[in-house]
């Protein structure tokens, strides 16, 4: 018990190092942050490397623990980047504060997904003494670029022909109550509307770029979707225009508005069913309000849906796991899309989180709670024990 207690403390103070380094994913440089692991992982002699973006950029480290008996790799991924910090005059502490106060660790990052970096680190510490047993390979995946969207640690890590090929990923985001073994998928697209520029005092009337992209906004929010796939993935896609930029001033009607278009896609209903319904609007757009230069859609990403069953791993390591430890989670299929999309167009199966409770993600005084982390790591180490054959 005592030992178990010091290696909690331990994790925490990893933790709390980490927190107290600002990486706000595309605004902080992320080296202080991979430092901090860097050196931890050197002085306790855990292979490591770093990896690279197509720049030459530092996007995350990479830890290998290779078994004698060959099988499969699995992966424990923890990004060590975060969302802003918004409006910190409403924070009750400062952001990177790293304190424990109550039993709560205090700090952007405590809940996603430092804790979970430092929890990862330890387990990978704790187990490589025993990797001659190993069937297979465990690998630690602590990357950044994630919080901007890019998930350029990700990338970097499939891209890498010297990593092995992992048979399935665990992403430590927070929450105990459930395990998300599926999310919707993305097709994501930017759309130019034209229209002639002109002075908003002009005698001529002409519809203008924003009344055009106006009317699109309008076309697209109506379009009809369909409802949840009759195959079971329980949830329906969603079409959001989430960004409309164009024009200043006064006087002048601009000639161009670029505005941004999310689908959440479904197993029946991907990336080209998205495309179709948002072709189709633009078309319809050209007809009823026709000008010299017509409307242009450029791609920005395609991710697919993806669900694991509760028995395919590695969530059923994770879920029986849990369960042994008498905890009611649940498999869910989420809304929002996560690393887990970027895998399975890979086809790499994956589950995210199964973390300790917390409050403030992503808002105001985020915070994690420290009570259940015993418990979370035990769930972690006896699911990576039984995928590489040791439990």
């Amino acid at each position: 018990m005592a030992e178990r207690d010091e290696q909690m403390r331990s994790v925490v103070e990893l933790a709390q190092e980490l927190i107290r380094r600002s990486s706000r994913g595309g605004v902080d440089d992320y080296g202080p942050v991979l430092d901090v692991l860097e050196d931890w992982l050197t002085t306790r002699r855990l292979p490591h490397r770093r990896l690279r973006d197509a720049d030459g950029v530092v996007v995350g480290l990479l830890v290998e623990i290779s078994g004698d008996r060959p099988g499969p790799w699995w992966t424990l991924d923890a990004c060590v980047d975060t969302a802003p910090y918004g409006d910190t005059t409403r924070w009750s502490f400062h952001p990177t504060s790293g304190q424990e106060r109550d039993g709560w660790l205090l700090g952007r990052g405590a809940a996603d997904s430092k804790l979970a970096a430092a929890m990862f680190c330890h387990l990978a510490a704790h187990l490589a003494p025993r990797a001659r047993e190993f069937t297979g390979g465990l690998a630690v995946l602590l990357d950044v670029d994630e919080h901007t969207g890019n998930f350029g640690g990700a990338r970097a890590y499939l891209a890498d022909p010297r990593a092995a090929r992992p048979a399935g990923v665990i992403i430590g985001y927070p929450g105990m109550d459930e395990v998300v073994v599926g999310g919707r998928g993305l097709w994501r697209a930017t759309i130019a509307v034209h229209a002639p520029s002109g002075h908003s005092g002009s005698s001529r009337s002409a519809t203008g770029a924003v009344s055009r992209a106006a009317r699109l906004v309008h076309l697209l929010d109506t379009a009809e979707l369909p409802g949840p796939d009759a195959s079971g993935f329980p949830l329906g896609p969603k079409l959001t225009v989430t960004a409309f930029h164009g024009g200043e001033g006064f006087s002048v009607t601009p000639d161009r508005v670029d505005i941004n278009v999310d689908v959440r896609t479904t197993p029946s209903f991907g990336a080209s069913d998205a495309e179709l319904l948002v072709r189709k609007a633009v078309a319809e757009l050209d007809v009823e309000l026709p000008v010299p230069t017509p409307t242009a859609i450029a791609e920005v990403a395609a991710w697919p849906a993806f669900r694991l069953e509760e028995g395919e791993q590695p969530a059923a390591a994770l879920l029986s796991a849990a369960r042994e430890s008498h905890l009611d989670v649940r498999a869910k299929t989420a809304g929002p899309s996560n690393i887990g999309n970027l895998l399975a167009g890979h086809g790499i199966p994956a589950t995210a989180g199964f973390g300790v409770p917390y409050e403030g993600l992503h808002g105001i005084d985020e915070r994690a709670s420290l009570a259940e982390l015993p418990t979370v790591y035990a769930v972690h180490e006896r699911a990576v024990l039984r995928l590489l054959g040791l439990g």
